[in-house]
């Protein structure tokens, strides 16, 4: 018992005073532990406290005959330091989430590069040195670097792995896929090479050189597959190629691909056609004869939310027509908006300038006139949206043809994710592989954001800050060098959708 143990205190023969931990047996004194000898006030007040320790340890101790000892949880305030405070947390939930989505099979040093697109995207050196400062993960910067390229080993299974998880955890039959393509851009001006080329910037950034990716997801978002292109390679150029090789993969049935109007075109319609494919593309209808304008506007009611379909002509292919109140009042400002910077072009006869409506004039060469034919042409459509497919209605009716085209948006918040949450751009590498890995590294960020945003219903930024706000605070007594590790509250991360796809079972 505690009350069997006392603290002497002793002045020795040099003159300091010496601690002890002692108790009495049968009259006799017994030093149980000796703690020290001071000279000052100061080392005598720290070995009395040292002294009272022991003794509530040694109090503590069960019987001879036991094998374990009891823990103090004594601390002492006036020597407490919080040494650290780190976020295991949310790298335990984000590496569990790494596991849902089939991407375990790889190297940790892949994973964290991963994860930490979703947590604090950066230069792989600037990663390394967060994933220290927040998860105590060391890596060498030679070896991440001599490791990168070699990522691109793995693409087929990754994107197997991807396919796999949209199937097992969103019943996902692949009868449907969208399509769409973006540009990256990279810091640098140099001139292009056989990956890095200057082309139509979607970033407004055409003097610096870029790369095209085709990202192809399910109707719910979900990236299954992904390739890279030369900066300046048509992007309609680019769909068949990635649609064959994950049907060649991942399907014994074809398809229906969905992709915009910047697919279109005569080639594509006959490629996929070709190929057994259906599809749903957007159509470019003022690029269509005056004739087919003119029966679209004699057949469809000006009412929001009138369809009809028509035989495109000398075509294989339909052409779905929808009115849109909304689409007629945003297509109406931007009518006007061009034919007044065309107006005042002409006016000023700005040979520099171009605009939508504009055109050299057939008289003088030099000189511009106001494009009518075009101008007709774009007036009749205003309010009017397009779809090209050549599935029959009886197979799928003209509403859900639509509905299905809508669902490019997933495509389009997919790229939006991965260039602002993950920060896919700019890209500072310059050799290819390094390149390549790059962007895989961000479609396995990606896979992991859709996953946690689809199965929590949360936005990702939302989904990180709730991780990130449970942390591990590391507190030390320097008195005693003991060690305790204090967490934050979990009553956000509890309450949310998270808890129930992360928490370990």
């Amino acid at each position: 018992m505690r009350g069997d143990l006392s603290i002497r205190r002793v002045r020795t023969a040099s003159g300091a005073i010496a601690v002890q931990v002692i108790r009495y047996s049968r009259g006799k004194r017994i030093i149980v532990r000796h703690i020290g000898s001071s000279h000052t006030d100061e080392e005598l007040t720290v070995l009395c406290q040292k002294a009272e320790i022991a003794r509530e340890q040694l109090s503590l101790q069960p019987s001879l005959f036991s094998t374990t000892e009891k823990p103090s949880k004594l601390l002492h305030e006036d020597h407490l330091q919080l040494t650290s405070v780190t976020h295991r947390f949310a790298y335990t939930a984000l590496k569990k989430c790494s596991q849902l989505c089939g991407l375990s099979f790889l190297h940790p040093l892949y994973q964290d590069l991963a994860l930490m697109r979703i947590v604090e995207p950066a230069s792989k050196l600037r990663t390394i040195e967060l994933l220290a400062n927040y998860f105590g993960i060391s890596y060498a910067e030679r070896s991440v670097y001599r490791l990168l390229p070699k990522l691109l080993e793995h693409k087929n299974t990754i994107e197997d792995a991807a396919c796999h998880t949209a199937k097992v955890h969103f019943g996902e039959s692949f009868a449907l896929v969208l399509y769409d393509v973006t540009t990256l851009y990279f810091e640098s001006h140099e001139p292009n090479d056989e990956l890095r080329a200057r082309g139509f910037s979607k970033d407004d950034k055409s003097k610096q050189p870029q790369i095209v990716v085709g990202l192809l997801v399910t109707p719910q978002g979900f990236p299954i597959r992904h390739e890279i292109y030369k900066g300046n390679t048509f992007e309609g150029h680019t769909m068949l190629d990635v649609v064959k090789e994950f049907q060649k993969r991942h399907t014994n049935s074809k398809p229906i691909i969905v992709a915009d109007a910047a697919m279109l075109s005569q080639e594509n319609m006959l490629l996929l056609e070709a190929e057994g494919y259906q599809y749903i593309v957007g159509a470019r209808l003022a690029n269509a004869p005056r004739a087919f304008i003119e029966l679209i506007t004699s057949r469809l009611k000006r009412q929001d939310g009138d369809v009809i379909r028509l035989s495109y002509p000398n075509r294989s292919y339909d052409v779905i027509c929808a009115y849109s109140e909304k689409r007629a009042k945003k297509d109406q400002r931007e009518f006007d908006k061009h034919i007044a910077k065309a107006q005042e072009i002409i006016f000023q006869q700005e040979s520099g300038k171009r605009a939508k409506f504009v055109k050299k004039s057939a008289d003088h060469k030099d000189s511009f006139t106001l494009n009518e034919e075009l101008k007709e042409k774009a007036e009749k459509l205003i309010g009017i949206k397009g779809y090209c497919t050549n599935i029959p209605g009886s197979t799928l009716s003209n509403i859900q043809a639509i509905e299905y085209y809508h669902g490019l948006w997933h495509v389009e918040q997919a790229f939006r994710m991965s260039k602002t949450d993950l920060r896919t751009r700019p890209i500072f590498h310059y050799v290819h592989d390094a390149i390549r890995a790059h962007v895989l590294l961000c479609f396995m960020g990606l896979m992991m954001g859709k996953f946690l945003e689809i199965k929590t219903g949360l936005s990702l930024r939302r989904v990180r800050d709730i991780l990130w706000n449970v942390q591990e605070a590391h507190i030390k007594d320097a008195l005693t060098g003991k060690c305790i590790i204090l967490q934050t509250n979990m009553k956000d991360f509890n309450e949310s959708e998270l808890a129930q796809v992360l928490k370990p079972h």
